[in-house]
């Protein structure tokens, strides 16, 4: 599932077309895509692992799910998981094997910008009470709430905490202050290296448990679990991460 990250880049690349008309659109999406012929793209928003394509009087909102993609300019021959297409003056855009829906306006106005760890509105004290709201939770699972850590996915719950420590287990009431307000640093802190490292295409270079057999501080052999409601995979190594 592509995370965060990965969709702000998404949005660079799709940035040219915002203030062009839609002169064609194609697609297997289950709805009707009339509303969409001859409409300006006005913006586009991201909010965690979401995009939103603005128009004047809707919003189309495209989610990757686990195995979805995009391409910019480069679609050859029709495909059974182009969901969605849209043609432009100065070229098209195709999104695959994903979900897409078109919304009111007013489902912008209810969405928690400050929940998105990439945003400029992101707000660790809003985290941090939603955090002891559950003290019952698993890390491992908090860090992949998307009300809490909008944007955070399986990789950088992984590198965040060995970053910080932390075997996934843990219970969120158990962590001492100093450590939970350091998750929620580390969270955001981490979201933005993967977004450096993914636009020069070097993240997987930088991972430190993700993936990998052997702890990178101590050299023991790491722990491969499923771990959580979601039975996420988790790389942990049980020397230098403490279960709280």
């Amino acid at each position: 599932m592509p995370e965060g990250p990965s969709i702000l880049l998404m949005k660079e690349s799709l940035q040219k077309f915002t203030g062009e008309k839609v002169i064609e659109v194609s697609g297997n999406a289950q709805f009707d895509k009339d509303p969409l012929q001859g409409k300006i793209l006005l913006e586009i928003r991201t909010f965690g692992k979401q995009t939103y394509l603005v128009f004047d009087a809707f919003c189309a909102r495209i989610h990757l799910l686990m195995f979805g993609s995009y391409s910019v300019d480069e679609q050859t021959k029709p495909d059974q998981s182009l969901r969605l297409a849209l043609k432009f003056k100065n070229g098209s855009f195709y999104f695959y094997t994903c979900s897409v829906k078109l919304l009111p306006l007013d489902h912008l106005a209810q969405i928690d910008w400050e929940a998105d760890v990439l945003s400029d509105a992101w707000d660790p004290q809003k985290a941090e009470k939603k955090l002891k709201a559950k003290p019952q939770m698993m890390v491992c699972d908090a860090l992949l709430d998307q009300d809490i850590f909008s944007g955070v996915g399986n990789i950088i719950k992984n590198e965040v905490l060995f970053r910080i420590g932390v075997q996934p287990e843990s219970l969120v009431g158990n962590l001492p202050s100093k450590k939970l307000k350091e998750l929620i640093k580390e969270a955001r802190n981490y979201s933005f290296d993967f977004l450096e490292w993914k636009r020069e295409f070097v993240l997987k270079k930088h991972w430190l448990v993700h993936t990998k057999t052997t702890c990178p501080k101590c050299g023991q052999k790491l722990i491969k679990k499923y771990t959580g409601l979601g039975k996420r995979r988790s790389f942990y190594c049980e020397r230098d991460q403490k279960l709280y």
